[in-house]
């Protein structure tokens, strides 16, 4: 069950209530942070992909896994990250797991950029891919992700992406001899899909719900394989 624990901003002094999130287990249990309600929740000044992530156990299989660190917005302007109890941070990169029997998945809402690319390195997890981090190589837009054998770019934009994008993120899966798969939440030019189906990259549509929709054969052969 989700628990609620009293945060003060550090930067206006405001008090919220903050009720931590519930993500699924691959056991198909939800986990759920256990909030430090004693410690101090510090504001967001720079982002750092490794410190957005935070290593929690399920409390039904035992298995730790890496979830989003807990953060919530102050009407201030500060944003805000919620301690955890017994968590640590994620490393870098994790030991890959071959492809395991999946529950049904269970999405994020998506209401910032961030939320999506949550949604979609939960999305990536769910296929068996535990290994994810931050792109080594920047793209020209969005956010790109990695994990071994697959390279991924999630577009939190309402521009569809082009041709040139699906083209960039294909030269960059070349360079690291993965997969590509893409994730857009506004859909994609006629021209990028045409030229992704050409390429094998998978394209993915990321509605509100934060539910990845395939909308190419490559992706629905993602989906059916996993990593």
């Amino acid at each position: 069950m989700s628990e609620s624990v009293p945060v003060r901003c550090p930067a206006c002094r405001r008090e919220h209530v903050y009720t931590a999130p519930s993500y699924p287990c691959a056991c198909g249990a939800p986990v759920t942070p256990s909030l430090d309600g004693t410690a101090e929740p510090t504001a967001v000044a720079h982002r750092d992909w490794d410190a957005d992530w935070v290593t929690v156990a399920c409390g039904s299989c035992g298995r730790r896994d890496q979830w989003p660190q807990p953060e919530m917005g102050c009407p201030c302007g500060a944003v805000l990250q919620v301690p955890v109890a017994g968590a640590v941070s994620a490393p870098a990169s994790a030991t890959a797991s071959g492809p395991e029997q999946r529950a049904a998945f269970r999405p994020v809402t998506i209401r910032t950029a961030r939320d999506a690319v949550t949604a979609a390195a939960l999305y990536l997890r769910w296929l068996g891919y535990r290994d994810i981090r931050r792109a080594d190589q920047r793209p020209p837009s969005g956010i790109g992700l990695a994990a071994r054998g697959l390279v991924a770019q999630v577009d939190p934009t309402v521009r569809p992406p082009s041709r040139r994008d699906v083209e960039c993120l294909w030269l960059t899966a070349m360079t690291e001899d993965s997969g590509c798969a893409y994730f857009s939440l506004a859909g994609y030019a006629e021209d990028a899909r045409a030229c992704a189906d050409d390429l094998g990259i998978a394209l993915f549509v990321l509605d509100l719900t934060g539910t990845p929709q395939a909308v190419n054969s490559p992706a629905d052969e993602l989906r059916a394989s996993g990593a």
